[in-house]
């Protein structure tokens, strides 16, 4: 059963561990300078910054990826897998390192996780980038407004809710279906590429940790379940204010899960966003175009 030697991947970075709101997250560190906390996406860990955090620290910053609640060497809590609490992570995470402002850049659930943070936790984030997710109310609306567009995107979501059968075919054939997720959200021209079987392998592998397949699913079911309950009405209330925090947007022109009109309409929720689109990228575009994504996001910061 795969273990730490899959998660702690060695490189110019520095494994730990760090207690924030009350469970111990796994943290990858590169370099000093200002903070920027990386949150990855599904089906992924830490890893999928590998080219961002040595290329962070060339530019002057503090780069740390963490594993998200549930996912990696994390802490599998069986709750606590609904934004308000995955922000307070992020949120204790940036206190715990030390520190009293912090840049955010998420991808797909962690920029889910950063558009909360900078709304709930707007002091905490110094400015935030969003790869590959809208804004929650944008995503949201658009699933309920464009049923055939975004809601067939996210259909999956509906079959993710049925109890134990969507684990089990997550860890089937050694994590098959996470290459198929994958695949089906990546660009044609990085889909083909060597690297992209070394990405499948090791994200394969990190799904078959015990408890990660079950936690990772947790997030889909409060983000579906909530909307029918008060406490997703008063999320959404809660997300509903315009934020001021500087905000660049990437997404891929080629993204067949988070659409770009759904993406592009989250300029709604920030007064100063900065939105680009590159074409030819999937869901992934921080390692389909890492040189590409990299560079835009350290312009962003220095700017």
């Amino acid at each position: 059963m795969p273990g730490p030697a899959e998660i702690q991947v060695p490189g110019p970075w520095r494994h730990s561990g760090v207690s924030a709101n009350g469970i111990r997250l796994h943290t990858v560190e590169c370099g000093q300078g200002p903070l920027v906390v990386l949150l990855h996406g599904f089906p992924e860990f830490w890893w999928s910054w590998r080219h961002q955090l040595p290329a962070l620290a060339d530019a002057g910053f503090r780069a740390v990826a963490i594993d998200l609640r549930g996912y990696g060497e994390s802490d599998k809590p069986p709750r606590g897998y609904d934004l308000w609490t995955l922000a307070g992570d992020v949120a204790g995470l940036i206190r715990a390192l030390g520190e009293r402002r912090a840049v955010v850049v998420g991808h797909g659930w962690g920029g889910l996780i950063g558009w909360t943070l900078a709304t709930l936790h707007s002091r905490l984030v110094s400015s935030l980038v969003v790869i590959g997710a809208a804004h929650p109310r944008a995503l949201r609306r658009a699933m309920w407004a464009d049923v055939r567009g975004q809601g067939r995107a996210c259909g999956h979501v509906v079959g993710f809710q049925v109890p134990l059968l969507p684990e089990r075919s997550l860890r089937a054939d050694a994590g098959q279906r996470v290459e198929r997720i994958m695949r089906d959200r990546s660009g044609v021209d990085w889909a083909r590429t060597p690297e992209f079987t070394e990405v499948v392998r090791r994200n394969r592998s990190a799904m078959l940790v015990p408890g990660v397949a079950h936690s990772a699913l947790e997030y889909y079911r409060w983000a579906l379940r909530s909307q029918l309950r008060a406490d997703g009405r008063r999320f959404a209330r809660e997300l509903s204010r315009t934020i001021d925090t500087p905000v660049l947007q990437l997404h891929g022109g080629q993204d067949p899960y988070v659409l770009e009109p759904t993406a592009r309409r989250s300029r709604r929720w920030a007064s100063r966003l900065e939105y680009q689109v590159l074409p030819a990228c999937g869901h992934y575009l921080h390692q389909e175009a890492p040189e590409a994504t990299t560079a835009l996001i350290t312009r962003f910061l220095k700017g």
